[in-house]
């Protein structure tokens, strides 16, 4: 009741990236390779920066966004030295209404496509509900589900055509259970979460890979911006390292498996939830969100 080896080396993709690719490909290099690209939001820290590692381990192309320029650049320089990648930074803010379509035309301008959308960008805001700002409250929605929904609507039409690339989306544990004192986080990430199964069952058999990528607690700067650092369920379950966690997604969505929870204990807990009683589950995430 938690909220929120692959290696490439060289000019060209390896074989496993370029699987599934079928006859599209989004950039040619100078000596006439061919490397497929990932769009990762959410790009500039935590699990958002070691998802677009693992995707450029494996050779793809990056077009990597967040709010900060400067943040993205610095990411993004460092994983092109260091994979023989190209990245493009975006600094957009997509909590903004219409970003996820001035995104993909700044894109578009640049020459570039889309073969596998990485929606990582999100936030969380603990605390009552009847204390939050409505702005804040409405922000988190328009972040992490319309924003989320607008990319995937844009994408996922050449994707399905192509029968390659596919859709990478970022959950949460707090998806399998109502969140009380961080109720419109668990909400959005509920959201993902049945999402990402459904568009998962309409890919079936197209060669478009869907995987929606559950995470426990994890150490990174989500906790602190959230405040969930300040919450009981930062000492009741042991954090793993976003690098562990963004591992994980990756292998998942290149197996496209449907869900992936990360840790055994949070898959034991997000198993029995439908079997606890909904009174019993409320009362102990609202204990496990209250403060210390």
């Amino acid at each position: 009741m938690f909220p929120g080896p692959f290696s490439w080396q060289g000019a060209g993709p390896s074989l496993d990236a370029l699987a599934g690719l079928g006859d599209r490909a989004s950039v040619m290099t100078t000596n006439g390779n061919f490397r497929p690209t990932a769009l990762v939001t959410g790009a500039s820290a935590g699990i958002g920066v070691d998802l677009a590692e693992c995707f450029a381990r494996e050779g793809y192309d990056l077009i990597l966004s967040a709010r900060t320029e400067s943040a993205l650049r610095e990411v993004g320089d460092r994983l092109a030295q260091a994979h023989g990648v190209r990245s493009t930074p975006i600094a957009i803010d997509l909590q903004e209404h219409d970003a996820g379509a001035k995104l993909a035309a700044a894109i578009s301008e640049r020459g570039l496509r889309v073969d596998v959308l990485v929606n990582n960008a999100g936030y969380g805001n603990a605390g009552p509900f009847n204390e939050s700002s409505r702005d804040v409250e409405l922000g988190m929605v328009d972040l992490n589900i319309r924003a989320l929904v607008e990319l995937t609507h844009i994408y996922w039409p050449d994707m399905l055509k192509a029968g390659s690339g596919g859709v990478l989306n970022v959950a949460s544990t707090a998806a399998f259970q109502p969140g009380p004192l961080m109720a419109t986080y668990y909400a959005s990430k509920a959201f993902v979460l049945s999402f990402s199964e459904a568009l998962w069952e309409e890919a079936r058999g197209t060669g478009v890979r869907v995987s929606c990528l559950c995470p426990g607690p994890t150490l990174s700067k989500f906790r602190e911006r959230s405040g969930t650092d300040k919450k009981k369920l930062s000492r009741a379950a042991t954090s793993m390292s976003s690098a562990s966690v963004a591992e994980l997604g990756y292998r998942a969505w290149k197996a496209n498996k449907r869900v992936e929870i990360t840790g055994l204990r949070n898959r034991v807990l997000a198993a029995a939830i439908p079997f606890a009683p909904r009174n019993v589950v409320l009362s102990a995430v609202k204990t496990l969100q209250s403060p210390l």
